[in-house]
């Protein structure tokens, strides 16, 4: 039997999901899943528990020959160090974790944002691999002495696949020592920051082969692609062409296009992040998306589709009422120690209507200033692609397009992260990127005035309680 398949892996924050798609067309043949612990912080060896659950759940092992490729794409940022055996020295430390903060804002001021924008082209915050290292080195000095290579998610899981550490540069650019202009490391940074250069897994370009899939993994020796950063594997995915801006609402919020060239930020919103075709994906992201609305259907003891509902009912600008979503801290704006504010309680507005519609709202409102970011860096904002498990929201959907100001269009749901990474394996296995389409399911244009009265309100409260 031919090879006609290729496998997508997404592992998110949440779960692990596995999806084989036809070759030539990419219709959906299986899927499987299987789910992460909660947690900023994990023992690795639980991804590859997962992996291997959603992997026999989809059934990849009966489709044998079938499979000719199989790549990875995860959750970026995170600190997987591992000794000489390839064995944890501390459990992974997630891009949501904001322990190393401190060490963030201590290498900003001691190189300047210009600097490390000139030399990495991000500004280190305490989602990206370089902080939480010097984190190590300063609170865990034994485990930091043990550790020999360090790697991300996503090269975790190709080390798994394939017996070989590797990654690529959508993902090592989240790392803040990986640069994608001069496409390397920068080990100096390591030097400086974490104490020496441990060991790091080579940079693949976009369509090369990390290896062969080993056997215990069953079927034939496929094809394991180079893997990816999810962001990156989302925009492969959609087929994302410039001008297009992805909005995904999920664990985090991220915001992001792909560019020719390379975008520069010295105030660290955008990061200049590597996309997984060789060009570039400026991005930016927010701890606080899809769960602001259900910590506010929990705070209100609704379910989500009743959530949603009240949401719906309130009056468009949520009756005067604005959330300021930082309930985890944030990470764009730089708010590690913020919580969430709200704005213009009366006796009058505080109903659960317009509490439900503040919620939607205030995810919407910060998606909103990274899509004024990236235009303001002059990046084409003319429409927007909003995806997502927090964009299945009828009353987040249908307020969308007014508070961003431009049209959004909602693509028919889909693993967009899963399937990139099935892209870039048929790329891989056949040496052609396959060009498999999307389709739209719904579409809406900015009505009426409220937005402009949504996002003022909310820009003057964010100016008023943090500054900026």
């Amino acid at each position: 039997m031919s090879a006609d398949l290729v496998v997508g892996v997404d592992s998110s924050t949440q779960s692990c999901k596995v999806v084989a798609v036809d070759l030539a067309t990419g219709s959906r043949i299986a899927t499987g899943s299987a789910a992460h612990p909660d947690g900023t912080s994990i023992n690795p060896h639980l991804w590859t528990a997962a992996l291997a659950e959603a992997w026999t759940v989809a059934g990849i092992p009966s489709l044998g020959e079938r499979v000719a490729g199989v790549a990875v794409a995860a959750q970026q940022h995170g600190m997987v160090g591992v000794d000489e055996a390839n064995e944890p020295v501390h459990d992974a430390l997630l891009w949501n974790d904001v322990r190393s903060a401190e060490e963030a804002a201590l290498m900003v001021a001691e190189l300047g944002a210009e600097a490390w924008v000139d030399t990495v082209n991000v500004l280190p915050v305490a989602s990206f691999t370089l902080t939480k290292l010097a984190w190590l080195a300063r609170h865990r000095p034994e485990a930091a002495a043990r550790l020999k290579t360090v790697g991300l998610p996503h090269d975790w899981l190709n080390l798994q696949l394939s017996g070989a550490w590797s990654t690529d540069r959508s993902d090592a650019t989240g790392t803040a020592y990986f640069d994608p202009l001069e496409n390397q490391y920068r080990p100096e940074l390591l030097e400086r920051f974490f104490g020496r250069v441990p060991s790091l897994p080579p940079v693949l370009a976009p369509n090369a082969s990390a290896g062969k899939l080993l056997p215990g993994w069953g079927g034939n020796a496929a094809v394991v692609g180079a893997g990816m950063g999810d962001n990156a594997g989302a925009a492969l995915g959609l087929e994302l062409a410039p001008g297009e801006i992805v909005v995904s609402i999920g664990t985090s919020g991220t915001v992001f296009a792909v560019s020719d060239e390379p975008v520069h930020d010295a105030s660290g919103q955008v990061a200049g992040f590597a996309d997984a075709t060789g060009r570039h994906l400026p991005l930016l992201a927010t701890i606080n998306a899809a769960r602001v609305m259900v910590a506010g259907a929990a705070m209100l003891n609704v379910d989500l589709a009743e959530f949603d509902r009240l949401a719906l009912a309130a009056a468009p600008d949520a009756g005067g009422l604005t959330l300021l979503p930082y309930l985890d801290g944030e990470r764009t704006p730089n708010l590690p120690d913020a919580t969430g504010t709200m704005v213009g309680l009366s006796r009058a507005n505080m109903t659960p209507d317009n509490l439900a519609r503040a919620s939607v709202l205030a995810v919407l409102n910060s998606l909103a200033d990274g899509l004024a970011a990236l235009a303001a860096l002059g990046v084409p904002v003319e429409r927007v692609l909003l995806i997502g498990g927090g964009a299945k929201s009828r009353a987040l959907r249908e307020a969308a397009a007014t508070v961003f100001g431009v049209p959004v269009e909602v693509p028919e749901p889909r693993e967009y992260v899963a399937l990139g990474a099935a892209r870039q394996a048929a790329w891989a296995a056949t040496g052609e990127l396959p060009v498999w389409g999307r389709r739209i399911e719904q579409s809406y244009v900015p009505e009426g005035t409220w937005g402009t009265t949504v996002r003022e309100r909310y820009i003057a409260a964010r100016q008023a309680v943090y500054g900026r």
